[in-house]
């Protein structure tokens, strides 16, 4: 059976009705603002711990802390942050959400549902999966160059204890990555406070910066950008590998939407995060200007002696956050990588009951954990991750600017010239990011590309095993309505009682139905076939959920149910067929779904030397499948009374 588009969970809550996506959020606005600010912007809101100073500290200080290249690197951010962050993402890519859900595959799902029909369908899918992958490599980095920045602000503070760093680190991110159980919510609640602390500490500081030199102002204007570029064509796209620094986040940001809603990441960004980004890097161009041997260390020399040591333990928090944001992005994209087929079943638990984007995948987790630790220990400073940071963020930013012109065009009917100075304004730009990041393959930059050609060879592995598997099984269970036509005259024995079959078409006969004909020769009073599907969608209407065949005959007792899932929707069976009876879809008078008997059809998948993937390919494809999570805890289906019974399928 085929899941729906989220992860498995056990005994999942139902999801919230879906009609109204966006009401889900209203009349919590003021607390989502909150929550978003703890949860979404903690990747972006922490670049300024090393973003300016990855910048002068690039090929042994190429870029120089003269008052030209000084405004002329502040002009370049600040724009890149207008530009990408607020017009690109917020202001316009948000609007693409699909039922709320934001992130490169929501989005590639809402493309390809525009060219359903067309061949261009794949190649969304494979820019899709790209995408994906390029996420994780970001997200497997974003923690450890966040909370290394931090922790190793005690070196300017407090120089003797900077054999500590690591040690320090990785304790916190041990902390972070255990905290992650009880939810985007609860932790979002947590951090919030903190977080809004933070961008006040920021802005802060950046007021007293340019109030020391009111001058650096005139870092916003962006002939400084242009008048760099021209006058050191070399050197700026040097710089422009580090000024993408100020932009991580943003994928994540978008990813995080599902969790929040648009609104309150909307007036979060605008009124608290942007201000405050803008007025602590103006302030951190005044230290450089006024004080040039501050380029070591920017972010904590602009605070007075007695507060640096508080602005570390404050930055650690902030950090934490940080990674909290990519790690509820991946959570988000995985769900729905998973149901749209792309990954296989993992275990995934609900931690709101109000927000469906609010999610726990324990397997993930531990996954970026390990990842996560490995990246850390490898590198050991911020300084050297930095330069492995750019490729990811900038490639994802590219795929995403893709896929939102083909949405642009088909869904908003931009005209020409809109898209065309859409592609100009974004893509241009980011390819510029893109090329001046892809210089750094050599000194770490292989780093997001060797975890992105991993999960893009898991996804894209997966996906045709799954193809090769489910022909392999069409060809063992044989016609369903032949097999009920057979059933129809052989007048078998009927105990009382209802079984369900989950299976993932009517096309076909389950296996657990053939083989309790064949070799029990009875059957139950009710029978019911159960085929759960994944729209491109993140959430299906109750009434628009089911459909019911009788498959040619009425009074047999056979019927099959289709279910239609959401990615974003909880793919709890027992509680589906609750709502079918309730919506009238189900006759109660013949049907006990309460105590219904459930018979899962799972064989082992066994490989062989038949066409059609790489051996390698199968070897990895037969290890996911025996990794994958427990269908009956996927979709929710109770223990005491679930039976699986099967034949090796081969692959």
């Amino acid at each position: 059976m085929t899941g729906p588009t989220t992860a498995p969970g056990t005994a999942a809550p139902p999801s919230p009705d879906p009609a109204a996506p966006e009401q889900r959020h209203h009349g919590r606005s003021g607390s989502l603002v909150l929550a978003a600010l703890g949860i979404v912007f903690g990747d972006i809101g922490t670049s300024p711990l090393y973003a300016l100073q990855t910048v002068f500290s690039i090929d042994d200080g190429a870029v120089r802390p003269t008052e030209g290249d000084v405004y002329g690197v502040i002009s370049m951010m600040f724009w890149s942050i207008t530009l990408i962050v607020s017009i690109k993402y917020v202001s316009v890519l948000m609007r693409a959400d699909n039922d709320g859900e934001g992130g490169v595959m929501a989005l590639t799902a809402l493309a390809r549902r525009l060219y359903a029909r067309s061949r261009r369908s794949s190649l969304l899918v494979v820019l899709g999966i790209l995408g994906v992958a390029l996420f994780y490599g970001d997200s497997l980095i974003t923690p450890a160059i966040s909370v290394l920045s931090a922790v190793e602000g005690v070196r300017v503070a407090a120089p003797a204890l900077g054999h500590l760093v690591v040690p320090v680190a990785a304790v916190i991110l041990t902390a972070l990555f255990a905290v992650q159980r009880f939810g985007t919510g609860k932790v979002g609640a947590l951090f919030g406070p903190v977080t809004l602390l933070w961008f006040a500490a920021l802005a802060v500081a950046g007021v007293r910066g340019i109030v020391a030199q009111p001058g650096v102002l005139k870092g916003l204007s962006p002939t400084y950008a242009l008048f760099f570029v021209f006058d050191h064509p070399g050197i700026a796209f040097i710089a422009m590998g580090a000024v993408v620094l100020v932009i991580t986040g943003a994928e994540a940001l978008y990813a995080d939407m599902g969790h929040f809603g648009r609104q309150p990441i909307l007036r979060a960004w605008f009124f608290v995060v942007f201000p405050a980004l803008t007025l602590n890097y103006l302030g951190q161009a005044s230290l450089i200007l006024r004080h040039p041997e501050s380029v070591s260390s920017p972010f904590y020399l602009l605070y007075p002696s007695w507060a640096q040591l508080p602005m570390v333990l404050l930055a650690t928090a902030a950090t934490v956050i940080a990674s909290q944001a990519v790690i509820s992005g991946a959570f988000s994209l995985s769900r729905q990588a998973v149901q749209l087929g792309l990954l296989p079943p993992v275990t995934v638990r609900q931690t709101s009951k109000e927000e469906a984007g609010q999610i726990y995948l324990p397997g993930v987790n531990a996954a970026l954990f390990v990842g996560v630790l490995v990246v850390m220990l490898t590198f050991r400073s911020a300084e050297r991750l930095a330069t492995a940071y750019g490729v990811s963020v900038t490639g994802a930013l590219v795929i995403d600017t893709v896929l939102l012109l083909v949405v642009a065009r088909v869904l908003w009917e931009w005209q020409p010239w809109k898209l065309a100075l859409a592609a100009v304004a974004f893509g241009l730009v980011e390819l510029t990011f893109l090329s001046a990041n892809l210089s750094k393959v050599a000194h770490g930059g292989w780093l997001p590309l060797l975890i992105a050609v991993v999960v893009f060879t898991v996804m894209t592995t997966w996906r045709r095993g799954r193809e090769i598997v489910a022909g392999n099984r069409r060809v063992q269970e044989g016609s369903l309505c032949e097999f009920v036509d057979d059933l129809y005259g052989r007048g078998l024995p009927r105990v009382p009682g209802t079984a369900v079959f989950p299976h993932p078409g009517k096309e076909t006969t389950p296996l657990a139905l053939r083989a309790n004909v064949e070799h029990n020769k009875i059957l139950h009073t009710s029978v019911l076939i159960v085929s759960a599907s994944a729209q491109n969608i993140p959430h299906v209407p109750v009434a628009e959920r089911f459909s019911v065949d009788h498959l040619g005959h009425e009074d047999d007792g056979i019927q099959h149910l289709s279910v239609r899932f959401g990615f974003s929707d909880a793919p709890d069976l027992p509680h589906a067929l609750r709502q079918a009876c309730a919506a009238g879809v189900l006759d109660l008078r013949t049907m006990d779904v309460g105590n219904a008997s459930f018979f899962l059809s799972r064989g082992p998948v066994r490989r062989t030397r038949a066409a059609g993937m790489a051996g390698w390919r199968k070897v990895l494809f037969v290890a996911l499948s025996r990794n994958a999570a427990d269908p009956a805890a996927y979709f929710g289906l109770p223990v005491h009374r679930t039976v699986t019974m099967g034949s090796p399928v081969d692959v």
